[in-house]
């Protein structure tokens, strides 16, 4: 499975603010700080905003904070709401019809796959924003404005 670029952008964008916590930040010193399209970081910003993840305030002194503490960001909250369709198969899709494949509904290999991606879920909900800022992330984001 690969996630989409919005899904981690948002996650980047979020780990970002978490190394920056001090200060709001501006989308256009996230997507320098990562070389991505500010174009890009403007629509993951917003839908970051509506979700809850990010605070964002307009104006000339404005800029984007954490809208929650990192400590309550799960990943796999992050992933799920940018995520449009988590099934590796169409067959897992919630609105597959039984007649997409002959093996349906016995299929082992969709009880599998089903597994794997409940598994998954699984380890990125144990994990929150606050476990992935690391001293590494935050020296990596930071090194800029001390060199």
């Amino acid at each position: 499975m690969k996630l989409t670029l919005q899904t981690d952008y948002a996650l980047r964008a979020l780990i970002y603010l978490g190394a920056r916590t001090e200060r709001l930040c501006s989308i256009r010193e996230i997507a320098m700080a990562y070389g991505i399209s500010e174009a890009h970081m403007v629509k993951v910003v917003h839908k970051l905003g509506q979700g809850g993840f990010a605070e964002t305030l307009r104006g000339r002194n404005g800029g984007l904070r954490f809208g929650r503490p990192a400590k309550d960001i799960m990943i796999g909250d992050v992933v799920c709401y940018f995520e449009e369709n988590m099934a590796l198969l169409g067959c897992l899709e919630k609105s597959a019809e039984t007649t997409l494949c002959k093996l349906m509904p016995a299929c082992r290999l969709r009880s599998g796959l089903n597994q794997a991606t409940q598994a998954m879920m699984a380890v990125l909900n144990d994990c929150t924003l606050a476990d992935v800022i690391t001293p590494f992330e935050i020296a990596q984001l930071t090194k800029r404005e001390t060199s």
